[in-house]
Parts: structure tokens; sequence; C-alpha cells
């Protein structure tokens, strides 16, 4: 409560700017707490898509990082999306690269490549679909081909293959260091230490640390997760921040944490929200072709989960 009032006038501009400027905000689960003050929305990878195609505004500002940002721009050619903190950058989506990507196709020419949502927007547009932490498994399920190269991310590509029979799942070497180096040895004295709390992790983690949770899940799903479950204590190994938002959610509950800072997604900040909506600032701009191409594999994952298939594809000329 003293960290909001320390805010007060900051939200108080941030929310006027945003109804003059006919803006909505979309944060990601990991932003800092006070962003959830002034955000119209908060989830994971795919409820951020969800709401920046459902948002009839004028302007996203989207508190993210660019991968996030140059999504909700192809997803939404014909509005200005702005991302407050342009340095704000995702070392997974950088683990790849086009030259890699198309020596992998070259190598497996039968295999159908699907790409995280956690890759560049040029990246996107090289592949046949995307997924998201949430629906990987199903979109590799509902591919026809019995191969798949999935990138960047190598151990949710590990997680997907377990879960999956009569398909070969052709890994990059990608991680999220965030989640990559959390390793077993502290879940396991977390465990010890809360004994009768359940243990949730993201899919990003290591197969040996998945090994080891009640569930697994993305953000949202985590958080959901939560809500749903009778049991009153739980052990969250993702970022940092995400307790925050499953804390908000489900106050009666305890979590404690097991978790590395992702300071790119720190790099938000109220007053850097507030800059963007005054001054319009870091204007995402993806190229029209690469778009157009990026925006193909969207609507290809659409079409694979029925989410929102009709009402989500964008046309090219939107």
């Amino acid at each position: 409560m003293e960290l909001m009032a320390k805010y007060q006038a900051l939200i108080r501009e941030i929310l006027a700017l945003k109804k003059k400027k006919h803006a909505i905000i979309l944060a990601h689960n990991y932003q800092r707490p006070e962003i959830y003050e002034v955000a119209d929305y908060v989830g994971d990878s795919l409820g951020l898509c969800e709401a920046a195609i459902a948002s009839r505004a004028k302007r996203i500002i989207f508190c993210g990082v660019k991968f996030m940002a140059e999504s909700a721009k192809i997803l939404n050619p014909a509005k200005d999306v702005y991302l407050p903190a342009l340095d704000a950058g995702c070392a997974l989506a950088d683990s790849i690269n086009i030259e890699t990507l198309r020596e992998l196709k070259r190598k497996y020419p039968k295999a159908a490549t699907v790409c995280y949502i956690n890759s560049t927007a040029e990246i996107k547009a090289e592949c046949n679909t995307i997924c998201t932490s949430s629906n990987a498994v199903e979109v590799a399920r509902k591919l026809k081909n019995k191969e798949i190269i999935m990138l960047p991310d190598k151990n949710l590509a590990k997680f997907v293959a377990l879960q999956i029979r009569g398909k070969k799942i052709i890994p990059a070497k990608g991680v999220c260091p965030i989640h990559h180096n959390l390793g077993p040895e502290a879940i396991k004295r977390a465990k010890q230490e809360h004994p009768g709390a359940k243990l949730i992790v993201h899919p990003e983690c290591q197969t040996n640390v998945l090994e080891l949770a009640d569930f697994i899940g993305s953000t949202s799903r985590m958080s959901d997760y939560a809500k749903k479950s009778g049991a009153k204590e739980f052990i969250v190994v993702t970022e940092c921040g995400m307790i925050n938002k499953m804390q908000e959610d489900a106050p009666e509950k305890k979590f404690y944490t097991v978790c590395s800072l992702c300071y790119d997604m720190k790099k938000i900040t109220l007053e850097r929200v507030r800059d963007a909506l005054k001054y319009d600032q870091y204007k995402i701009e993806v190229e029209p072709d690469v778009a157009k191409k990026a925006r193909a594999a969207f609507n290809k994952m659409f079409e694979l989960t029925k989410l929102k298939a009709q009402k989500s594809k964008v046309k090219a000329a939107a």
C-alpha cells in the first residue's frame, strides 16, 4: 500500500493521458507491481495477443519486451504501438538468427517450423506457425508433419517432445537464462522449507526441474492453477515478479519463489509509461513484408488452436 501511495499522482496522470490519447496499456505478468495499477490487461503472451486484437484503442502502450510489442504491431497493423523502454530486449529471442533457422530448414526439409512467440518479427516471418508456452503442445500435436523444428527455446521443445508420441521434435539451442539457470538443488531446498507447498514451474525450465513440479504452465496458467487449487501454499519457479501478480489474484494464499530477475522486464517504469503516452515515444514499426508473413504464422496458430479463429484473423489490409 505504501508503494502505491508513492505513485498515486503519477498513476492519475497516466490514467488521464490514456483517456485523452484513446490508448490501452497491456502489461506482461513479469512487470513491476505498480504497472498493474495502470494496465487495462495483465497476462501472459497468449492473453496479450488476444487483448491486442480485441482492443479498439488507437494506441497500444506495451509494457513488456520488444518482441511482445512487435507482435502487437503485427496483429494490429492499423494501430500505433509504443514500447516505453526501447532497450527492453530478450536474451531468448536473440538466441536464434535467420541463418541458423534456414540451416535447420535445409537439414530437415520435411519439418514444420514452429517458433515460440519469444522471437523476433524476422524469425516469425520465416516460420510456418507460432506457439506460446500455454499452447505449444497443442500446436505441435495438431500439425500434420511428423518432424517439427521448435525454436528458439530447447527446454520448451523438450517439454513438448515428452507430451507427444509419434513425432520428432527438433530443438534449436536457445534458452531463456532467467529460467534455464534455475537448478533443482535450490528447488529441493525450497520444498524442504515449505513441505506442504505445491510446486509450480514454467516450461522454459530444464527437464530436471520440470520433473519436480506439481504443475507446469505459462504465467497465466500458473495464476489460474493457484486460484483454483485447494492448496494454500505454493512455490513458484519463474521470473521473480510473478508472485506479485499471483498474490494479488489470490490474497488469501501464500507464495514463495525460486526465481531469477529479468532486468529487461523491469526497465518499464511508470515514468516511462507516462512519457510514452505524453510524447508518443518509441513507436514500434515492422517492415510490411515481414509483418505480412509473421501475421500468416500467427493466423496458422489461431487456426490450429481454434483460438477465436474467426475473430482473431487479421487481414493484411487492416
